[in-house]
């Protein structure tokens, strides 16, 4: 193998619609903190390599607003921090191409990547596309999204100052983003089902003693209404029966949905389509790694994808030496 760290950017394909066929010893496809950590590692041990990410760098960590649990930082920015880390991985020789990864095969002993503009082949791929918002399926969610209904309070709490807001979902996703959304709205509703948080303590805690918000138990959304200027409230399941709340957003954190589409046909995948891995980051696959969201690992945190990015990238480098 090559010692050289990163590689020439000449041979990258320029994302310009070519159907050249590109050949390394390692894939990477994703923008989020697992992706960043594997690309810095690749370049550090100068394994011949690309980044592919899709058109939102950074993945989820990049949307939140507030990580207060990254060790070194009492709190920071999500996209602060992976910028910090592209620019790590940047200076470290890491090459990346923005495209979308279509689908993934396996040919002549290689495994081949299709994206929406180019075609690599490589001798090891790790999977690290992360995991995308689940929907509810209830009326009214996919009519007002865009319109008062969100997925993403960082990007979205400007559009909500003084303004009325639910919150529905308990974990940590879901107790972080309403604590940003607390420094913007008049009134927030948290809305979930159980009738205790999931999320951090600390942080569960803070939300629910804070004076704006109103909790909601064990209760389901069942509709989001609104009119032609957008979203105007939410029909709640309660305890009580159903109740009608007046509000002007919805920000949905039910669950997330693994990015393993392309690479269902490499690696196995469990019932909630996460990949399945072993030792951390192996998969069925022995040419494949995961790391990250896209796992059934279950402690989603960036931390922890940044650890197993790395060992990913580690895992690649000791097969290529043997």
């Amino acid at each position: 193998m090559s010692f050289k760290v990163g590689i020439d950017p000449g041979l990258v394909n320029s994302g310009t619609g070519k159907s050249d066929t590109n050949s390394y010893e390692l894939v990477i496809a994703g923008g989020g903190p697992a992706a960043l950590s594997a690309a810095i590692y690749a370049a550090r041990y100068g394994i011949r390599h690309v980044v592919i990410e899709s058109w939102k760098p950074g993945g989820q960590a990049a949307l939140t607003a507030e990580i207060e649990n990254y060790p070194g930082f009492s709190s920071i920015v999500g996209s602060d921090l992976t910028n910090a880390m592209k620019k790590q991985a940047l200076e470290a020789g890491a090459v990346f191409q923005t495209e979308t990864v279509e689908n993934t095969t396996e040919e002549n002993g290689k495994i081949l990547v299709r994206t929406d503009s180019a075609k690599y082949t490589t001798d090891y791929l790790i999977i690290a596309t992360g995991a995308a918002p689940a929907t509810l399926g209830v009326s009214g969610e996919e009519k007002y999204y865009g319109r008062g209904v969100s997925f993403c309070a960082t990007c979205d709490a400007p559009f909500f100052r003084d303004k009325k807001a639910i919150v529905v979902g308990g974990g940590d996703s879901a107790v972080k983003e309403a604590l940003h959304l607390t420094h913007v709205v008049s009134e927030l509703g948290l809305v979930h089902r159980r009738d205790k948080l999931r999320a951090e303590p600390y942080l569960a805690k803070k939300l629910v003693e804070h004076e704006k918000v109103t909790t909601y138990w064990n209760s389901h959304l069942i509709e989001v209404t609104g009119d032609d200027q957008g979203v105007t409230g939410v029909i709640l399941d309660t305890p009580d029966g159903k109740k009608q709340i007046d509000t002007d957003g919805v920000f949905l954190y039910v669950g997330t949905i693994p990015a393993t589409e392309p690479f269902a046909s490499l690696v196995e995948l469990d019932k909630n389509k996460a990949v399945v891995t072993s030792g951390i980051v192996g998969t069925s696959n022995p040419r494949v790694f995961a790391a990250g969201d896209v796992t059934n690992n279950g402690f989603r945190q960036v931390v922890t994808a940044v650890s197993e990015g790395a060992r990913a990238s580690a895992a690649v480098f000791e097969l290529l030496e043997n």
